[in-house]
């Protein structure tokens, strides 16, 4: 009897752990953000846009990718998360590589949710890159001009200006100048990767033919003024180029953590243990359908270091591709239960004492947001930072213990690695 009574005791136990276990994962909690500022950019102060190297000779850049802002329950966190990632880097230019916010019917719902997002940098006085992914403009009366012009009234906003006249708009170059002079120590290209292409059924778009004569055309007067010699620069924008498929390895489609081609039915990738890899690969990479030889292009110029990209919101990885870095960095919002452990975003760090490298490294939010973090929240009386931050850090921490444990017992059975250093 007392057997049977100890075992049914802890049958209870387990069924209470996991009743505690799902409660966390599955409970979602809608409290109201009163710090986000929908009013106009008029409203806003002035931002310095030149760029330059600090007085310690750095250079930080905070990547947000795929922040997809719309009137939805996620909204006031997506904005906190944001809000919250600039004061924790503090970086000195933020670049935003699309899907930045849903585009409405009514062109001033479109724009309030714009002023929500550029007014956090606005209030920090922190420059911003801006350009568009395949969600911006797919739907409303706004054309991706439209939208571009409207982000131009925020002083913060680096973006294209009327000299280009791309379809795809949003692409433009922002030269680094040094700590202590005028001089170009370094450059990023900033590419409007588009949305879709023309055919029926559309496939996602590139960055096409007349944007590449354009960046070569530019490449050269940047390597003319700077002596002849390349200036060494980083590349972000939306869509990820076909070219990563080339240091992928085609592998069985049973092989754990195998991913299929987006275009080529029944071929299936991994990580190449060949090849240099950074991260985790959770989901197939979408580049266009197309090609107009963009990385082609980056290849034969020189001087590229690096390529950053979103639009595949829960990969966070990189690959080695002719010397150039090809990276992927995570969705930086709030997405309630999904994949709370693959949101977060991306640092870039360059020394002008050597610009021919980089650092780089993946924030997650369970990381960021940790029970420190909700300590120092709750010393601070501030609420609301308090509740998001103990939702991420308690949800993320639960699924990343099951994570682990898929992945080591993945490595265990198969003796293959599944998940690179960040």
């Amino acid at each position: 009897m007392k057997r049977i009574i100890k075992r049914m005791t802890g049958i209870i136990a387990l069924v209470l752990v996991a009743i505690f276990v799902t409660g966390i994962i599955y409970f979602e909690i809608e409290p109201e953000n009163t710090n986000i500022n929908f009013n106009p950019a008029n409203a806003q102060s002035e931002t310095d846009k030149t760029i330059r190297f600090n007085s310690d000779g750095k250079l930080k850049i905070l990547h947000v990718a795929d922040p997809h802002l719309a009137n939805d329950k996620h909204f006031d966190a997506s904005i906190w998360v944001i809000a919250e990632a600039c004061d924790v880097e503090k970086p000195d230019l933020v670049v935003l590589t699309g899907d930045n916010v849903k585009p409405y019917d009514d062109p001033e719902e479109t724009k309030k949710l714009i002023n929500s997002l550029m007014n956090i940098f606005e209030s920090r006085n922190i420059p911003v890159a801006v350009t568009f992914g395949n969600h911006d403009s797919e739907a409303g009366p706004m054309s991706r001009k439209d939208i571009m012009d409207y982000y131009k009234t925020f002083s913060c906003t680096i973006t294209a200006d009327d000299s280009t006249d791309f379809k795809n708009c949003a692409t433009f170059n922002i030269p680094i100048l040094a700590s202590d002079s005028d001089e170009v120590k370094f450059n990023v290209w900033v590419f409007d990767s588009g949305d879709y292409d023309e055919d029926e059924p559309r496939h996602y778009d590139r960055v096409r033919a007349e944007q590449i004569e354009w960046y070569k055309e530019t490449s050269a007067k940047l390597q003319n003024e700077n002596g002849g010699k390349n200036v060494n620069s980083v590349v972000f924008q939306h869509i990820i180029v076909p070219e990563i498929y080339d240091v992928l390895k085609k592998v069985d489609s049973k092989q754990p953590y195998a991913i299929e081609h987006i275009y080529d039915e029944g071929e299936y990738y991994a990580f190449d243990p060949e090849n240099v890899n950074y991260g985790t690969l959770n989901e197939k990479p979408c580049p266009g359908y197309y090609n107009d030889g963009q990385f082609d292009a980056l290849v034969e110029n020189g001087g590229v270091l690096a390529m950053f990209t979103g639009h595949d919101h829960t990969n966070a990885f990189g690959v080695r591709n002719q010397n150039i870095d090809i990276y992927t960095s995570l969705m930086t919002r709030y997405k309630g239960l999904a994949y709370t452990t693959q949101y977060g975003y991306r640092v870039v760090e360059i020394d002008e004492n050597d610009t021919s490298t980089y650092e780089t490294r993946v924030e997650r939010l369970y990381d960021v947001f940790d029970f420190a973090y909700i300590k120092t929240a709750e010393e601070n009386g501030d609420k609301y930072s308090k509740r998001i931050a103990f939702e991420l850090a308690v949800k993320g921490k639960v699924q990343k213990v099951f994570l682990d444990m898929w992945k080591s017992a993945v490595e265990l059975f198969t003796n293959r690695t599944v998940t690179y250093p960040d």
